[in-house]
């Protein structure tokens, strides 16, 4: 009997360890918390920012999931008010993009500094790491508008010591010789990215993304 109850425990204790592996411990869970730049606006399933990245990571190896909590039409006010049910308990880290339609309702820069600024000191506040998305006013804002706003991104990362990507659309929007911005991977409207202006703000996002992954220690 006594090898009997030997043999039980032990196959219980493998059963504990299978369901405690590594493989599962390891996985780095990710949200895109952001508007229609981040929930793909018009884009067909799958080819949006957060579903293109995680293809991305996995496919160099990294265990990681990225939940898109995009929704289009989104104020940095909007996101403030749903944050805390949109991101679940067990994010590691959240790619927070937000702002973009309030300089395109020309809301004041102040608050949308103070919103942004809430809502990262409450992802830090729940232990959950914020990669800062920065956008730029569109260039009819005036120059006084562009100054308050532009400074947001950079000015919150380095209160908060959080990694910034300066400029979300990059490579979907790029400047040419002349300073001039094309928007040959951009929709009609101008304002959100085709799926390959997607793919390669993806490309350019990869870097923050190695870089942050590396300092949490996770290998490929």
């Amino acid at each position: 009997m006594f090898k009997g109850l030997v043999r039980v425990f032990a196959a219980v204790g493998l059963l504990a360890a299978a369901f405690a592996s590594p493989t599962a411990a390891e996985t780095v869970r990710g949200v895109g918390f952001g508007d229609s730049l981040m929930a793909g606006y018009q884009l067909p399933p799958g080819a949006g920012f957060p579903d293109q990245l995680e293809q991305a990571l996995r496919d160099e190896g990294y265990d990681v999931t990225i939940a898109d909590a995009g929704f289009s039409g989104d104020t940095t006010a909007g996101g403030l008010s749903r944050l805390d049910w949109s991101v679940p308990d067990g994010t590691d880290f959240v790619i927070l993009e937000l702002g973009g339609n309030d300089a395109l309702r020309g809301l004041p820069p102040e608050v949308t500094r103070d919103n942004l600024d809430r809502m990262i000191t409450r992802l830090k506040a729940r232990g959950i790491d914020v990669l800062l998305a920065g956008i730029r006013a569109p260039p009819n804002m005036g120059a006084d508008y562009r100054a308050r706003f532009d400074t947001i991104f950079p000015d919150l990362a380095d209160k908060h010591d959080v990694p910034l990507y300066p400029f979300f659309l990059d490579g979907a929007i790029t400047i040419n010789a002349d300073g001039e911005a094309v928007r040959e991977k951009m929709m009609a409207d101008g304002i959100h990215p085709t799926a390959e202006g997607v793919a390669a703000m993806v490309e350019r996002f990869m870097p923050l993304m190695r870089d942050y992954l590396s300092r949490k220690g996770m290998e490929r």
